[in-house]
This record gives C-alpha cells, sequence and structure tokens, in this order.
C-alpha cells in the first residue's frame, strides 16, 4: 500500500474509521507510517494523536478498542478507510460514533447478510439446515409458508403482546426473503420498485 503523506504538512493522513458489520462512520484520526504498521501489528487500531504527540491506540485507557478488520487506500492516496469490530462505547461522550447517537440509524446491512446465508443453504442438503429442507420442498411450500407466517402476524397485531408481534414479524420477513430468493430475486429489487414510486 503506497500511502502518500507527503500531501499534508504534518505528514499525517486522515483515517476514517468504518464498522465493519454495519457500515456505520464511527469516528476520524489521523496516521503516519508507524500508526498504520502497529495497527496492523496489534490488530487494534493506532492513530498518531497531535495532541499526544506520540502513537496512540484507541482504547487503551478505556478498554473501548477498535479491532482492525481491513484497511483501503482512496483514489487519490492520501485517505485511508479502515474497517473494524469496536469493543464499547467508540466517543468519549458514550456514544456509538462521534457524530452522536442521536444520529444514529440502525442499519440493514444484516438483511444483506441474511439473503447470503440464505442463498448459501438453499441448494445444501435438505437435511443440514431448516432453510435447506424448505427449499427442498419447492415453490409451492415456500410460498404456503409465507401465507402462514402472514396470518400469525395478523393475528398477534391483534392482539397487545408487543415481543410476539416482532417475533412474527421477523418470521415473516424471513421467509418473505426466501420466497425472493426462490423467484429469483433480492430485496434490493424490491426496494428499488419502491424508489420509483415514491414521489417527494
Amino acid at each position: 500500500m503506497n500511502i502518500d503523506f507527503t500531501k499534508y504538512a504534518d505528514g499525517l493522513v486522515p483515517a476514517i474509521v468504518q464498522d465493519a458489520s454495519t457500515k456505520n462512520v464511527l469516528m476520524l484520526g489521523f496516521m503516519n507510517q508507524a500508526a498504520v504498521d502497529a495497527t496492523i501489528s496489534l490488530q487494534k487500531v493506532t492513530f498518531f494523536s497531535r495532541s499526544k504527540n506520540r502513537l496512540w491506540t484507541k482504547g487503551e485507557e478505556s478498554g473501548n478498542s477498535l479491532n482492525y478488520v481491513s484497511m483501503a487506500l482512496d483514489c487519490d492516496q492520501d485517505t485511508l478507510l479502515i474497517q473494524v469490530n469496536p469493543v464499547g462505547s467508540v466517543c468519549h461522550t458514550g456514544a456509538d460514533t462521534c457524530w452522536g447517537a442521536e444520529n444514529k440509524q440502525e442499519s440493514l446491512d444484516f438483511l444483506d447478510q441474511l439473503e447470503q446465508v440464505i442463498e448459501q443453504r438453499k441448494t445444501a442438503a435438505p437435511e443440514s439446515s431448516y432453510v435447506a429442507g424448505l427449499f427442498a420442498k419447492g415453490m409451492n411450500k415456500i410460498a404456503q409458508k409465507l401465507g402462514e407466517e402472514a396470518v400469525e402476524l395478523v393475528i398477534e397485531a391483534k392482539d397487545q403482546n408487543d415481543e410476539l408481534f416482532l417475533e412474527e414479524s421477523a418470521d415473516l420477513l424471513f421467509h418473505y426473503l426466501m420466497l425472493l430468493q426462490a423467484k429469483g430475486f433480492k430485496l434490493a429489487d424490491v426496494v428499488k420498485i419502491l424508489e420509483k414510486r415514491h414521489k417527494p
């Protein structure tokens, strides 16, 4: 990785830190070559602290570390994108990101991961998982199961048990993702249609 540390007068480059799972941007720090090397060596994100004038591994005092996953360089070779698995809060305020908990939006990236799991299992041996077993029974059985889950959700919607309502909602969404894949589609295909229908 050929990082250009000459672009800025202090010899440092910005390092954007992103949660590897949720893709939320967590914080911004600065690195020199020693910080990059330490990050890779320690497998914990290490910055060059301008206030301390030394290398600083995130969490060395608080314990809220950033476990290193990957590092990418932008097209100008002067900015880093570092993906991490955070341990504890990231911001000194106690928030998950340095842009404030009030602005945090729940990521839907987990649905992408779930679709990948379904795709991997749909052609596996029927006895290996629930997903594989249902796909082995064919389109009619998958559609029937989705219908059953929809009815169960409607029933729970009429009651006052929020926990059961959410559980049935999750079951419905899960089986809907399965039906989409059985038809050769992904949730993104449905989102595109919704976006076309949306009129600001």
